[in-house]
């Protein structure tokens, strides 16, 4: 078969297009053997491919590319283009199509959410058209009401069946509003316009906006021509609706065991439901298990990007009818937990293991046999067998700290593989994270069916950043910069910033391999959420990365960012020196005005005299130092005054130097124009530095 392609876009010199897809023509799926289009006129790029029509391909699909001159490729967005091999059995097929831009609205709408929830529509039960045909149209509409469809109407003087008196009705298949017409007897250029046919009011309600459309190729021979006309030119904002974001531990209810639990989120659907609302937007879910403590109660903190929660089972789904004496035996300590004014983290999390402890006995040899828990097991192994390694080794050596276990320190695959083999004696206690693993899975499973079946969508939260004690910084540390801290810059809410403690994301590593991590982290959270927040979406592009040395947030600078030149201060005629603008800035009277009284005692405990002014002691010289110097002290307002002061010092300063610069670049302290090192230069190049460091 021979396809031509045509694509309307208009491009600018250096630009070009080509075509992907699953012939061996088109590259295979291989995007980097995409089949040249050649430039047309100034609306159309063309291009024909003979591609070969094997008996066990049903379906061909297709996808524009379009290519930068830089080398950059800007795909168009979806991959619904299918070309039904055997029902196009022409010699000859044009297609005739429209680029999909990623920013059109209407994208919106056939994503998860809104074409298997809350716009679903079935698709036609048999193919639109007649068997004779020359041209096949398809276009998309996606708001339309249950009672409407899209029909298309050519002249009113037509001899082929589709004038406005009487439209030819189009059927829904692939998301596309398909027709098939027989235009043999037409003189082209033909004009033509979609509109909207209610079917209970037997009649068009509304044409499309703007200019009719006009189709240039003409039929022909055994040929057959398909028209991908892209959108309707309808209203895109007419469907509106509301949700509610909450977290799950919030949704306690009286046979809840202290805390929110998986099943509770049906009662929210039931009322989501109930009052009209269209989504649900839940809290991470992942779980925080590192010290079991209430340290763990910080939902962005998990140690796992993959494993949910234990704190969010619902023990009575685990024991069944049969065990429930198990649970009958804790009901008083639920009743007190449930009353209690705010979520007991540490004693729901004890409580609650406890019991999954003894129900995973009782029930191991039964589960351990069960084929449903065979396929999740296989389906989720990359990240199960490691994650309860990780929890096993955690509890062993108390501390999620992998660098100071005695033993799997650096995870090695084998050496896990061995640890966690059914012939060790404990066994068991690897088993148990599966246990609960497989159980939360089902509760959520079955939660999110339950909204979906009420016409309620589900939006997950996924953190920006990993624990850095966690699974996966101890499997993967190369996807991570362990040097560097995630955090955000100074803001009325933060005014040091704030230092969220994550390893940054090496994404030149993480892209070697096309960004595996995160396609299996979509993929497994797809499994149960129909969208996803991205919390702090700007770290996929530019990150506020902190040194590990420093604990405020203030110490950081963007990655990436240009840095300033030394080149650039001598063209300002900025007296630069490196210690006065890199090095904190303690003169006598910085010391007396931000430690009063405790001046002296400062003085003489942590800095000392050098060339003029003050230095700090090399046990104090960085807030991490400092840090752990006041951790083993008692927290006065004393030591509170001394050590935030000696922070403040630490970050006087006005550059940081770029790494491996040989003090060449430098990046702006933020908010520098408040620090006293700055006030205290001269205002020659305090002005020129203030023009640097708007321009940056």
């Amino acid at each position: 078969m021979l396809i031509e392609f045509f694509i309307r876009f208009s491009t600018r010199y250096g630009q070009s297009l080509s075509v992907s897809g699953n012939a061996e023509a088109l590259g295979n799926g291989d995007t980097e053997k995409t089949f040249p289009l050649q430039y047309f006129n100034n609306e159309y790029w063309h291009g024909s491919v003979e591609v070969a029509h094997h008996k066990e391909q049903d379906e061909l699909t297709y996808q524009y590319i379009l290519h930068e001159e830089n080398g950059d490729r800007v795909f168009e967005w979806g991959n619904d283009r299918i070309i039904f091999l055997k029902e196009n059995n022409a010699a000859t097929l044009t297609c005739c199509d429209t680029w999909n831009h990623a920013g059109e609205i209407e994208n919106a709408f056939y994503t998860k959410a809104f074409q298997e929830i809350l716009l679903a529509r079935k698709n036609a039960s048999k193919k639109a058209g007649l068997k004779k045909y020359s041209h096949e149209f398809r276009v998309k509409a996606p708001l339309l009401k249950p009672d409407e469809v899209i029909c298309i109407c050519g002249p009113a003087n037509t001899s082929s069946g589709w004038s406005p008196n009487e439209p030819a009705m189009m059927q829904l298949n692939c998301n596309w509003f398909t027709v098939r017409i027989d235009l043999a007897a037409e003189n082209f250029p033909v004009n033509y316009r979609y509109a909207v046919y209610n079917t209970k009011e037997k009649k068009i309600t509304q044409f499309e906006n703007g200019n009719s459309r006009t189709l240039h190729t003409d039929a022909s021979a055994n040929r057959i021509v398909l028209v991908h006309d892209g959108f309707a030119f309808l209203p895109n904002s007419t469907w509106k609706a509301a949700g509610v974001a909450i977290p799950v531990f919030s949704l306690k209810s009286k046979n809840s065991f202290g805390t929110g639990e998986f099943s509770d989120i049906k009662l929210l659907v039931d009322w989501a439901k109930a009052t009209g609302l269209k989504m649900i937007q839940l809290l991470p879910l992942n779980d925080t298990t590192a010290t079991h403590s209430i340290a763990d109660s910080y939902p962005y903190a998990a140690i796992s990007a993959f494993a949910l929660h234990p704190l969010y089972l619902n023990l009575n789904l685990i024991a069944g009818k049969e065990h429930a004496p198990i649970i009958k035996a804790l009901a008083k300590k639920q009743k007190q937990l449930n009353l209690a004014p705010e979520l007991d983290y540490g004693q729901v999390m004890k409580f609650k293991l406890n019991a999954i402890k003894e129900l995973f006995e009782v029930q191991k040899e039964i589960f351990k046999n069960d084929p449903a828990y065979f396929l999740f097991f296989e389906m989720n192994r990359h990240w199960l067998v490691p994650y309860a390694a990780f929890c096993f080794l955690r509890d062993k050596y108390a501390t999620p700290d992998f660098t100071k276990w005695k033993s799997n320190s650096s995870y090695d695959e084998n050496a896990v593989q061995k640890l966690v083999s059914p012939s060790q004696n404990h066994y068991d206690e690897i088993a148990l994270h599966y246990f609960m693993q497989y159980h939360l899975h089902l509760q959520l499973k079955d939660a999110t069916s339950y909204a979906h079946k009420n016409g309620i969508v589900v939006k997950g939260d996924i953190p920006i950043g990993v624990y850095r004690y966690g699974c996966d910084a101890w499997t993967d540390p190369d996807l991570y910069h362990m040097e560097a801290q995630a955090g955000a810059p100074p803001d009325d809410f933060a005014v040091k910033g704030q230092n969220w403690g994550f390893p940054t994301y090496n994404w030149k590593k993480m892209q070697e391999d096309g960004f595996a991590w995160w396609r299996k982290r979509f993929e497994q959270m797809s499994e149960y959420f129909d969208a996803f927040r991205i919390d702090h979406i700007l770290g996929f592009f530019r990150i506020w990365s902190i040194p590990l040395n420093a604990v405020e947030g203030i110490m950081g600078k963007f990655v990436p960012a240009i840095p300033v030149h030394i080149n650039e201060l001598y063209q300002q005629a900025i007296s630069f020196q490196h210690h006065r603008y890199c090095k904190p800035y303690i003169p006598d009277h910085v010391v007396n005005e931000r430690f009063s009284v405790e001046a002296p005692y400062v003085k003489d405990h942590f800095l000392f005299w050098n060339d003029g002014t003050f230095q700090l002691k090399p046990d104090f010289d960085t807030q991490r130092k400092v840090e752990h110097y006041f951790s083993r002290l008692p927290d006065s307002p004393q030591n509170h005054l001394i050590k935030y002061g000696l922070f403040d010092m630490i970050s006087n300063v006005i550059f940081f130097e770029e790494e491996g610069s040989q003090m060449q670049q430098y990046h702006f302290r933020i908010n520098m124009e408040q620090t006293s090192s700055f006030h205290d230069l001269d205002e020659h190049s305090k002005q020129r530095l203030k023009q640097l460091y708007i321009n940056y």
